[in-house]
């Protein structure tokens, strides 16, 4: 199991928060945007290392935040742990249901990365009404059905 564990400041500006990267992640990891499980005030999640033309770091999404009952701005220990399972999100039935009855939806749908995937679920699962989650149900298969295909390698 490979881990890296340092102190660093958890940064927050214009709403946005962050975990800065004290080292290397390709040297670590082997690669810059590695799959990783954080620990930080005793929460754990899971994140992929960002690398957007500056230094590396872990998006630090407010849920997170709230989770680990941090706001930003403090210092403290992080452990970074390389993820090596599976990030699979399971979509609920009526997702699924209405993704399959709109061609190409489900076959778009299948080449989301988790993340994206992990974004519409939580949409829908976030919703305190039923007509918000049936918006919200309708928008992302929409969404997802223009999705233009995702050429494969072979493809290339």
């Amino acid at each position: 199991m490979i881990t890296r564990t340092f102190t660093t400041t958890i940064f927050h500006k214009d709403g946005m928060c962050w975990i800065p990267l004290g080292f290397d992640p390709k040297s670590v990891f082997g690669t810059i945007r590695a799959p990783v499980k954080v620990t930080l005030n005793g929460y754990t999640f899971r994140s992929t290392i960002a690398a957007m033309g500056g230094p590396p770091f872990i998006p630090f999404r407010k849920s997170n935040r709230e989770a680990a009952g941090l706001k930003g701005g403090e210092r403290l220990a992080v452990r970074f742990e390389l993820d090596t399972e599976k990030r699979v999100v399971k979509p609920p039935a009526d997702f699924v249901k209405a993704l399959k009855a709109a061609p190409p939806a489900w076959e778009r749908w299948q080449e989301l990365s988790y993340t994206f995937k992990r974004e519409h679920v939580e949409a829908l699962a976030g919703a305190k009404k039923p007509e918000t989650r049936a918006r919200r149900l309708a928008n992302s298969v929409e969404a997802i059905r223009q999705r233009p295909e995702r050429k494969r390698k072979s493809q290339q």
